[in-house]
């Protein structure tokens, strides 16, 4: 279904980590507002959506946004595809619970050390940097554009077992801040994106229930039985990928072009307290 209240017809968007999860969600949801969206992902499995009549075109890039090259080549190829691009949306990352201090098992598996610690840090803040350099250097040109910054309810109030993914979620929160700042009179706007507790995808593999479940000292279906009951949500229940989607799909619009340098928790009211 075309919405053409949002008036984005026609314009290129870039998501990263659109194959799955959230990301994909905002891959259909801009297909279904007609943009032309570049799909970088890691994944080799191309992903299908659903293309109707009125649809945006879809290009997927195998696209690793820590390596510099391989991020140039995607902006590259989204050019010669259409022509030009309007919209980043800054959404790769990966999360690894691990503990800070493992007094049950120290240095064993799910305690922190260097390798796992580069690792997210390298996919959610050198690739949030890497993707939005090159593509803000193409909307200056043209001084127009959004950049949308993927976040996490964690990285405004920080997550027991997930410290270093809360840090690097805290740091895009200061890129978006930072850079509205730098960006705002070239005519390119950047917003923040801070979703909470959401639906289960494929991305919620056993292995991160397991660990996430370990550094919390609780099982599995314990870790399972929270989501579910979802307490902590004054709203009462879990956010669906797609709320996530219509919110990105209304930043990137001319509708929201006062919009600019914060980041919106899209968490149904959960907060610290």
């Amino acid at each position: 279904m075309n919405n053409s209240w949002l008036g984005l017809e026609g314009k290129t968007a870039i998501v990263t980590g659109g194959a799955s999860g959230i990301g994909k969600a905002v891959v259909q949801e801009f297909l279904d507002n007609g943009v032309n969206v570049v799909v970088g992902d890691m994944s080799s499995n191309v992903p299908n959506f659903e293309i109707g009549e009125n649809s945006g075109k879809v290009l997927y890039i195998k696209t690793d946004v820590t390596d510099f090259n391989s991020v140039s080549e995607m902006v590259a190829k989204a050019k010669e595809s259409f022509g030009g691009i309007d919209i980043l949306v800054n959404n790769a990352g990966i999360n690894i619970p691990r503990l800070l201090v493992d007094d049950n098992d120290p240095k064993g598996k799910y305690e922190l050390d260097e390798y796992i610690f580069d690792k997210i840090v390298n996919v959610n803040q050198k690739g949030a940097f890497f993707c939005a350099q090159a593509v803000a250097r193409e909307l200056v040109k043209k001084g127009s554009g959004v950049i949308i910054n993927m976040s996490s309810e964690s990285g405004l109030e920080g997550s027991e077992g997930q410290s270093i993914y809360a840090a690097t979620k805290n740091a895009v929160n200061s890129f978006t801040r930072s850079w509205a700042k730098e960006l705002g009179k070239k005519g390119i706007r950047v917003v923040g994106i801070a979703p909470g507790i959401l639906e289960a995808t494929g991305l919620r593999t056993i292995e991160y229930e397991t660990a996430l479940a370990y550094t919390r000292g609780i099982t599995v279906e314990n870790l399972r039985e929270g989501y579910s009951k979802t307490s902590t949500t004054p709203l009462g229940r879990s956010g669906k990928l797609t709320e996530v989607a219509d919110l990105v799909c209304y930043v990137a619009s001319d509708r929201a072009s006062y919009i600019h340098g914060v980041t919106y928790n899209i968490a149904g009211g959960k907060t610290r307290g």
